[in-house]
């Protein structure tokens, strides 16, 4: 009588190489023969990660444990590489492979910001770094450089801070845009808790920036704040 993991689909933990698998159980070939779409969460992860583990089982097993550590793919691919590594079965390579495929989505996603391009809306700010930055644990900080008719020039990360907290100096926030002879900037940061609503300490830097900014004569077009799925913008709140 089958054990209740062979029965439904699951190789064993001992049994680690994919080839000692059932034909029926080996994501790979049903990949290769049916189509990705037929696969399983826990069966993509499987062919992503290739082979088993000694201590910790085949590839679908070590797959199931990501599962159940980090409830969907996307905790997955979000999850730092120390959280991946505390998985058995993962080490630094395949925390490594599964950070690569997270961003991957995340630039697939992002509406690409061409150099030359321009700039006419913070829609079109939020479409290329809402889902670049939507995963991110910390607040990051970014300079965004535009050129006397706001074409894209560049686009500068200026800080990373750590959970919550980002501190953001005008002398470093400026130093790309006087270093690239930029008529005008906006910025972009994020908020890891997905609210955009800007806080106080929010306002009082962009107050800052603007002066700075007029000081210097390069134009501070706005600054847009990104949550999951949302955005708030200075400049189109009337700021």
């Amino acid at each position: 009588m089958s054990s209740p993991d062979s029965a439904a689909g699951v190789p064993r933990a001992h049994d680690s190489s994919p080839q000692a698998w059932p034909q029926g159980e080996r994501p790979r070939e049903r990949l290769l023969e049916q189509g990705a779409a037929v696969l399983s969460d826990g069966e993509i992860l499987a062919v992503v990660l290739g082979t088993g583990h000694a201590g910790a089982g085949s590839a679908l097993f070590v797959a199931r444990s990501l599962l159940t550590s980090f409830t969907d793919l996307r905790g997955i691919v979000s999850a730092s590489v120390r959280e991946l590594q505390a998985v058995p079965g993962v080490g630094r390579v395949r925390a490594a492979r599964l950070q690569a495929i997270g961003e991957l989505a995340r630039r697939l996603h992002s509406q690409p910001l061409e150099p030359g391009a321009t700039l006419s809306s913070s829609a079109a700010v939020h479409a290329h770094f809402g889902p670049l930055l939507i995963d991110d644990k910390r607040e990051s900080f970014y300079c965004v450089l535009l050129d006397g008719k706001n074409r894209l020039m560049g686009k500068v990360r200026i800080s990373q801070g750590s959970l919550g907290a980002s501190l953001v100096h005008p002398r470093e926030a400026f130093r790309p845009a006087v270093r690239e002879a930029a008529a005008a900037v906006l910025f972009v940061h994020n908020h890891p808790s997905g609210d955009p609503t800007p806080s106080v300490e929010d306002r009082r830097i962009t107050d800052r920036l603007r002066r700075v900014g007029e000081l210097m004569g390069i134009s501070v077009l706005d600054h847009v704040i990104v949550g999951r799925g949302k955005y708030y913008s200075f400049a189109d709140s009337g700021w």
